[in-house]
């Protein structure tokens, strides 16, 4: 369900309609029917209003702020068009204005609702320029200052018209030279990018700049025509590269705006989340680029902030490692590595193993209070926490849960801990197959309940709303993290970072994150399985996820538990397009290949959950040697080395 975080009045947020900045759209809407159509060449100018939230850093004695956006209409009641009996028009322009900041990130599975995200992104990219450079100039500062007074990163790609917008600003309104405002542009801008997915690298039709932002489709023509320019000069000859390269794709109305090729030759560095990512980014996802600016494509490893993940969200863990070590790991994580020693203590094992047990046992009260599922504590807690999608391969997970269940009720002597397998997650609205990956975990968890033949061994449960709150909750008490995303698709990951912080031990993939966690903890402390990124790129073109369903008996028995409607009854085919994805369509992010390798690493972590010591001692040793993962080495590295900032 969707999180409606303003149906309330929020004491923290403070209105300043006095800084409401003025954002103009080159059309404005009428209404056909139930929808609103855009009427060209009509300017409509929107108001910003800024919702400002304190932000307060641990032990700080400053408040930074967190400025928020609604929209709002100039006009926000039309007494002629109410006097003539039209009651809808006569609110229109606020039913317009308002519905850009109704929803973040609209579904864009049509094309109205891409038109409403791509507004809605110009929206707030505007805002905060605005509101940037009035706080700039009103210091009394001169536009060639701005780099050395500002530093804005784009956060992916949905801010990447900044690059257009700041030009606008600039060449427009500030009436400086192109030269001088591309440079200023350039250098006051920064890209972080965040996925390896080439769907999710946005294109924008060029109608839709042709409708609603004309000025910025002349802007990016001239910044791509003086680009293009620069390749030809520097690979005379190599015409492929320059349509490679080029900021648009396509022609006639088919034709796009590439906007992580716009987020990258606008700005002074691109930087992926993951050293793994980051080397993907420059070897194949815009390899072009890295070798025309090879000086400007960088690594930064996410963090997480131990304050949230381990102190507040894991108390009787922290107050355990301050008792043993002090508490300055708490600003500064790398000190954990202390406990190193401690992983052998069996004082400190045994604390570590009561901490655990208490966060278990009032975590699966709030699961009895929440959802009226019975939850043993006892039980191994396996947890794969993220947003639904093919490549994290939560179906992975499940076709394991099936080989398990299917070996429980063939054998009941089968020696395997007794375990609970969480998922939790969200998906995006038009993505119907990773809903109906939802539908079968919550179809598979009804029919695993019902039976007596795993009861009190085997336990699945899909915990809805999944929110920071939940997570909060959930990974503190798991004894097992799922890091299992095809490798070469998980930028980085942070979940990961947050469970090893917390003593859960990782099944993961070589990918993202998780192949720096294993090096710092030792893989000897992990269980890692599974294709390397490498080996996915060279078996791609001859995989056939057939032979495993023909060749591995196990596999094929999971699967077929699905495809016979075993968990669907009353809703005979309804999985059937999972079959298609897995065997049909080949199996493009290669669960089949990787399952059995996947079964046999679970086989390890049953052993080693047997023998409590060796396992409490990997866990203790994970959360030693998760200091490098702290949020304040990752914005530590961006103010040094992105946006040269000093204290």
């Amino acid at each position: 369900h969707p999180d409606n975080w303003l149906l309330q009045p929020d004491p923290w947020e403070v209105m300043r309609r006095s800084e409401s900045v003025e954002v103009t759209l080159g059309c404005s809407f009428t209404l056909a029917g139930s929808t609103l159509q855009p009427l060209r060449n009509h300017p409509y100018i929107i108001c910003g209003i800024p919702y400002d939230r304190p932000v307060v850093g641990y032990g700080g004695h400053t408040i930074n702020t967190l400025r928020l956006w609604e929209a709002s209409a100039r006009n926000v009641f039309d007494y002629g068009e109410f006097s003539r009996g039209d009651f809808v028009e006569a609110v229109l322009d606020k039913l317009a204005a308002e519905t850009l900041t109704r929803v973040l990130y609209p579904d864009d599975s049509t094309r109205a609702g891409k038109a409403l995200r791509f507004a809605q992104e110009y929206f707030l990219v505007a805002c905060s320029l605005a509101d940037i450079l009035a706080r700039f100039r009103r210091r009394g500062n001169d536009w060639h200052a701005l780099p050395d007074k500002v530093a804005i990163q784009l956060n992916d790609t949905h801010p990447a018209l900044a690059v257009a917008e700041l030009m606008r600003l600039l060449v427009d309104n500030a009436k400086l030279g192109w030269d001088d405002a591309w440079d200023l542009t350039r250098r006051t801008l920064a890209y972080t990018n965040h996925t390896l997915l080439p769907e999710a690298l946005e294109k924008w039709p060029v109608s839709f700049f042709e409708t609603i932002l004309p000025r910025h489709l002349e802007i990016l023509y001239e910044i791509n025509r003086r680009f293009l320019d620069e390749v030809r000069k520097r690979f005379p000859g190599d015409e492929a590269r320059v349509q490679r390269m080029s900021l648009f794709e396509g022609e006639g109305p088919s034709k796009q705006v590439r906007m992580a090729h716009l987020a990258i030759v606008g700005t002074h560095s691109t930087n992926g989340v993951a050293a793994l990512h980051s080397q993907l980014l420059r070897t194949h996802v815009v390899k072009d680029f890295a070798e025309m600016y090879p000086e400007r494509f960088n690594n930064k490893t996410n963090g997480v902030t131990p304050r949230r993940w381990l102190l507040l969200a894991n108390p009787e863990l922290a107050r355990h490692i301050t008792e043993a070590i002090g508490d300055s790991w708490i600003t500064d994580l790398s000190q954990l590595r202390r406990l190193a020693p401690l992983a052998d203590d069996s004082a400190f094992k045994a604390g570590f193993r009561k901490a655990i047990r208490a966060l278990k046992g009032r975590f699966v009260d709030w699961v009895k209070r929440a959802t009226g599922q019975e939850v043993d504590p006892d039980t191994l807690f396996d947890s794969q926490v993220k947003r639904i999608h093919e490549y994290k391969r939560q179906l992975l997970n499940l076709l394991h849960i099936l080989v398990l269940y299917n070996r429980l009720r063939r054998d009941p002597k089968y020696d395997a801990p007794p375990r609970t397998f969480f998922f939790a997650g969200k998906a995006a609205p038009a993505y119907h197959l990773a809903k109906l990956i939802i539908k079968l975990i919550n179809n598979v968890a009804a029919v695993i309940d019902n039976d007596p033949a795993v009861q009190g061994r085997l336990k699945v449960l899909f915990l809805p709303d999944y929110n920071v709150t939940l997570a909060e909750r959930l990974i503190p008490a798991s004894d097992v993290s799922e890091q299992i995303s095809t490798a070469g698709y998980e930028a980085s990951g942070t979940s990961n970072m947050k469970f090893m912080m917390n003593g859960a031990l990782t099944v993961g993939t070589r990918d993202g994150a998780t192949i720096e966690m294993a090096q710092e903890a030792g893989e000897d402390n992990f269980f890692l399985f599974g294709l390397t990124a490498e080996q996915v790129l060279a078996t791609r073109g001859w995989y056939n996820p057939m032979w495993h369903y023909e060749h591995e008996p196990e596999t094929r028995a999971a699967l077929d538990l699905i495809f016979t409607d075993y968990f669907s009854r009353n809703e005979r085919g309804i999985f059937a397009p999972i079959r298609d994805a897995l065997l049909t369509k080949g199996d493009f992010y290669m669960h089949l290949a990787d399952l059995s390798s996947y079964v046999q690493t679970h086989e390890r972590v049953s052993k080693l959950y047997g023998d409590r010591a060796a396992w409490c001692r990997k866990a203790i040793l994970n959360i030693a040697y998760s200091g490098k993962f702290s949020s304040d080495r990752s914005i530590r590295e961006y103010a040094d080395e992105i946006w040269k900032a000093k204290p």
